[in-house]
């Protein structure tokens, strides 16, 4: 009896497998068929979801676009993870042709050697990377067309540019999307267009600026002209102290007759090749001073923000290679935007390099909204500390004081506001009509931001060569702001929920506000220290030069030795003080990094082992207090 009973038993486990078998894959099918496209993205900067702004373009197509993605499977077994990564590209590509009501196309093409599919690779501008030295060639990338023979590219996914993955795919789709782009007139009194001539004094285009062209003509506008056409309904200036004084009446009459203007002043570009006196039509400085003040702006002057928090760490060019933070040059992360401003969506950090500060102007009738600012932390600096090529970086961090409020870096303003300049006369030769403002002024939009440093490559992009391709792969978020900004003004937003998305950069923020805490902690010290060997090593060389002036060392009287010998110990102690104040600083960072792999090596394992233990303390004291009463009944 009791050997049928466990052949039911096994009987009853068979079928009960083979019914889960089945369920199981039913459920599989069933899911397939029913949420096909449906996902759970649990990563921190939602990676894997498909941002708004690509949903309204896929579901806005109004012309087909044709896509075709190259990929050589023997790359995939060469490099496992290229694998992976076309795995995802394709799979999101299927996403966008399932939102695209039937208007996105795509092909898939494997580029085997001296095949029609290669050929076309090659033809389409595809890069080929070497799979062994036998001279074999693998392709990774995508092409896409549209019906008016408008061709782009992606030449190589390249790895370091995965986190970029929706923002390239949707900026190539929408290039060919959208033939006609909105005018976006650019004033620079700086050099960004970059020189011809590879000069090291003049830097390289702004990358900034080619990523505008891709959404937007941009029409450049020269600062010292008197106006500015009327295709031009969006505007971006940079630098706007150094405009011509014409010009300045220009946008002032421009922001009152309802056009848009994202503008960049600021009180100390560093990134200029060599200092540029202005020219000799160049506005008045209190002319600048006027016409943000009109717009309910005020920069504060000959003063340069500094945040302690927000410091990035450079080498301070001292003995030793010391790195300290800088902290006029400021890296900043989403606690310091506007969340609900729809420029800031998606971007998650800023880096700015002695930016000015703004305040709002008193009284005023626009509305002053601050889209970046400081920590709390935040010190204004005296602009002259941070002028010239070698500026004394661990002099600013030893003088730092914070001013317990936020610093406004960047801000909104729209409302009212009065023009800054009366109406000129008209010109000899010209009908009063061109020269005369509109009778009726229109409320300013505008978006002004301190520093125009933030535009330059160095600050926020790291470039690198793949195999002749020119590989950029941001650290910050700067160019998805300025794009973000002009196509907010330009009402031209349907992009801006794909900026941003999954930045590379993850700071250290602990070990960071630990480093920050111990060297305001002993930095006090370390600077009496110093002092302390600078004051000996000056008494010890005036002894030397009074004994070298009376004929050597063997001249000198018995207690200029003595105090020699007890200037030298007392410089040697000193010397280890200061060793010791300097091991202070890392130690609170090498516990914590102890602590930390402790956590990861052992804390784990421990806590699934405390689990299990448990779990099976818990079954063992159910079947003994079963068997106890078993054995009572």
């Amino acid at each position: 009896m009791q050997w049928l009973r466990r052949l039911e038993g096994s009987r009853l486990a068979i079928a009960g497998l083979v019914v889960a078998a089945v369920l199981f894959v039913a459920v599989n099918v069933l899911a397939g068929a029913v949420l096909r496209g449906d996902q759970i993205d649990l990563t921190e900067g939602k990676l894997y979801t498909v941002s708004d702004g690509t949903r309204r373009l896929m579901a806005s197509l109004d012309e087909p676009v044709q896509l075709r993605l190259y990929f050589s499977q023997r790359m995939g077994q060469v490099a496992p993870q290229f694998a992976a990564y076309h795995a995802r590209v394709r799979e999101l590509l299927e996403r966008y042709v399932s939102l695209s009501n039937g208007r996105l196309g795509l092909e898939l093409l494997e580029p085997e050697p001296f095949s029609d599919a290669e050929d076309r690779a090659v033809a389409d501008g595809l890069q080929g990377v070497p799979l062994s030295q036998t001279g074999e060639v693998g392709y990774f990338g995508l092409a896409g067309s549209n019906s008016l023979d408008g061709r782009a590219v992606i030449p190589f996914f390249n790895l370091e540019r995965e986190p970029f993955l929706e923002y390239d795919l949707t900026k190539l789709i929408h290039g060919l999307a959208n033939t006609q782009r909105p005018v976006l007139g650019l004033i620079s009194a700086l050099p960004v267009a970059g020189g011809t001539d590879g000069s090291p004094a003049v830097p390289p285009p702004l990358l900034v600026l080619d990523q505008l062209r891709e959404f937007f003509t941009v029409e450049d506008i020269d600062p010292q002209a008197s106006s500015i056409p009327e295709t031009v309904k969006t505007l971006m200036i940079i630098d706007l102290a150094r405009l011509g004084g014409e010009m300045l009446r220009a946008v002032d009459r421009f922001v009152h007759q309802g056009g848009r203007a994202l503008v960049f002043a600021d009180p100390y570009v560093e990134s200029l090749p060599m200092p540029r006196p202005p020219a000799e039509n160049a506005a008045a400085p209190e002319d600048v001073a006027k016409l943000l003040r009109a717009w309910g702006v005020v920069l504060v002057d000959g003063k340069v923000a500094g945040d302690i928090d927000g410091a990035r760490r450079v080498s301070s060019g001292e003995r030793g290679g010391t790195v300290g933070e800088y902290v006029p040059w400021i890296s900043l992360g989403r606690s310091n935007f506007d969340t609900g401003d729809p420029v800031m969506a998606n971007v998650e950090r800023l880096n700015l390099a002695t930016s000015g500060i703004l305040e709002p102007a008193q009284p005023s009738a626009v509305t002053f909204t601050p889209m970046v600012f400081t920590g709390p932390r935040a010190m204004a600096i005296d602009v002259g500390k941070v002028q010239g090529r070698l500026p004394d970086i661990m002099g600013l961090l030893r003088e730092y004081q914070p001013g317990g409020k936020p610093l406004t870096l960047a801000a909104r303003i729209v409302g009212p506001a009065p023009a800054a300049f009366a109406v000129a006369p008209p010109a000899e030769g010209k009908p009063a009509a061109e020269a005369a403002a509109p009778t009726e002024t229109k409320p300013v939009q505008l978006i002004v931001v301190a520093d125009a440093d933030m535009l330059y490559d160095r600050f926020w992009v790291q470039v690198s060569d793949f195999f002749g391709q020119r590989v950029e792969v941001p650290n910050a978020n700067n160019a998805d702001f300025v794009v973000n900004a002009v196509e907010n003004l330009a009402e031209a937003d349907a992009l801006i929920g794909l900026r941003g998305r999954g930045t590379s950069y993850r700071p250290f923020t602990l070990i960071d506000e630990l480093r920050r805490d111990a060297e305001t902690l002993y930095r006090s010290k370390e600077q009496a220290l110093q002092q302390r060997l600078k004051d000996l090593e000056q008494q010890l060389q005036g002894v030397r030069q009074r004994g070298d002036a009376q004929g050597g060392e063997v001249m000198l009287s018995a207690d200029d030795k003595a105090a020699i010998e007890r200037f030298r110990g007392e410089m040697l102690a000193v010397r280890k003080d200061l060793r010791n104040v300097q091991h202070a600083l890392r130690s609170d960072i090498e516990r914590l990094e102890e602590r930390i792999k402790l956590a990861n090596i052992a804390a784990v394992p421990l806590l699934l082992c405390a689990v299990g233990g448990g779990v099976a303390l818990t079954r063992r004291l159910r079947r003994s207090k079963a068997k106890r009463q078993g054995g009572l009944g």
